[in-house]
């Protein structure tokens, strides 16, 4: 029996499980998904110190006597007096008794005095201690993917290796005789395999590593082979060879290995006959042949593991609330998957689009999900947009179908 999208969605869920941890230096950490949660050390500021060259002030008065000079870095500083200030440059820390720190250029300036012509109020241009950070902050959490500014804030606290989880390894392998791999010669009747490099380079812009195992022909010894060299990669992902009508040499090969099965239909369309399942730890998803079919399937419940294998705490797709720019009719029993383009402002739907066409998602960035019970769509309705360009998830599901 066919399981919905969200029953889909919540078995990838409860079958997979992150990857381990492994430790890296920080500057091998950028994009990676921490392992930890780390909390500051450090406060910044460290100490109090000035936003600005120019004086600090000890007191509220018209002029000064200057009595010193500090720089950024210097380690002594000054009991000042009433009235007087020292020169000080910006990131110099700023001395207990100085009131608050005035800009050179609000100032007339002798040798050793200077005259105020812009007032200024008590405790400015100073960055107070901790006033960015403070100790016992949290600075990165439990499944965040560590961006620059990660890096940054890491390396503030003098943190120079951390805990992430290792990077998925993804298995792909190519099957079908009448189909050839890029680099071979076409034959009569034979088409070239879109598929297969399609399926590695996503999993590579979603961030594991992917291993290409070889290509079998029409048997299921020559799959069985394939999938055996396959199983110590975390994931394996096929197209085709499992719908009603083909050859089913790939369900029989992974069945013979003892693949449990977790789902063997989705209600959707495309896509209906995607399966899901395990031998031992590695997760198998197998999807449609037709390459738009595969493609998109692979965008709704490929994403969505790949992302728990990363152990990312965002796995869920977002959506963007949007207008559709035109009417569109349908009436079919499932949900269906709608390719296109969101502008910024609407989403207009692909002009043609068939489960076997390659050429549409290079048009596209995205796709909205039509709900069975929904048979039409007037212009300027709201649907909810699924991003495919751009990486937009978010931590707790919410329906996406329009």
């Amino acid at each position: 029996m066919a399981v919905t999208i969200i029953e889909a969605i919540e078995l990838i869920l409860s079958t997979t499980k992150s990857t381990k941890s492994e430790l890296i230096s920080l500057e091998n950490a950028l994009t990676r998904v921490s392992y930890q949660t780390l909390n500051a050390t450090i406060s910044l500021p460290t100490f109090n110190n000035s936003a600005m060259d120019g004086f600090g002030l000890k007191g509220r008065h018209d002029n000064y006597t200057i009595v010193g000079k500090i720089l950024a870095g210097d380690a002594h500083s000054y009991d000042l007096k009433e009235g007087e200030c020292v020169t000080i440059m910006t990131g110099a820390e700023v001395p207990s008794s100085v009131d608050s720190v005035i800009p050179q250029e609000n100032t007339n300036i002798t040798d050793t005095t200077i005259v105020i012509n812009k007032a200024v109020k008590e405790k400015a241009n100073i960055r107070l201690k901790g006033e960015d950070i403070k100790v016992g902050e949290m600075i990165l959490e439990k499944g965040e993917k560590i961006t620059s500014a990660h890096i940054s804030l890491l390396a503030s606290q003098g943190i120079t290796h951390i805990k992430v989880h290792r990077i998925p390894r993804v298995a792909v392998f190519a099957s079908g005789s009448e189909l050839k791999l890029h680099f071979e010669k076409l034959e009569k009747s034979q088409v070239y395999n879109s598929n297969t490099p399609y399926l590695m380079a996503r999993s590579e812009e979603l961030g594991c590593e992917t291993l290409f195992v070889g290509k079998a022909e029409d048997s299921v010894e020559a799959l069985q082979a394939l999938i055996k060299d396959s199983l110590d990669c975390d994931f394996i992902v096929t197209s085709g060879g499992v719908s009603v009508g083909e050859a089913d040499f790939t369900k029989a090969a992974f069945e013979g290995l003892g693949c449990e099965s977790i789902f063997s239909k989705v209600q959707i369309k495309p896509g209906k006959p995607t399966t899901f399942g395990k031998i031992g730890d590695t997760l198998v998803l197998n999807l449609p042949g037709n390459p738009l079919a595969s493609s998109l399937n692979f965008e709704i419940f490929g994403k969505l593991l790949l992302m728990k294998l990363r152990g990312l705490k965002t796995t869920h797709h977002g959506f963007i609330n949007t207008k559709i720019s035109q009417s569109f009719e349908m009436n079919r029993p499932v949900d269906t998957v709608l390719p296109g383009f969101f502008d910024g402002v609407a989403f207009t739907p692909a002009d043609k689009f068939a489960p076997g066409n390659v050429n549409v998602l290079n048009h596209c960035n995205g796709m909205i999900i039509i709900d069975k019970e929904t048979k039409a769509l007037k212009e300027n309705d709201i649907v909810k947009f699924l991003p495919i360009r751009w990486e937009f998830l978010r931590e707790n599901f919410e329906d996406f179908t329009s």
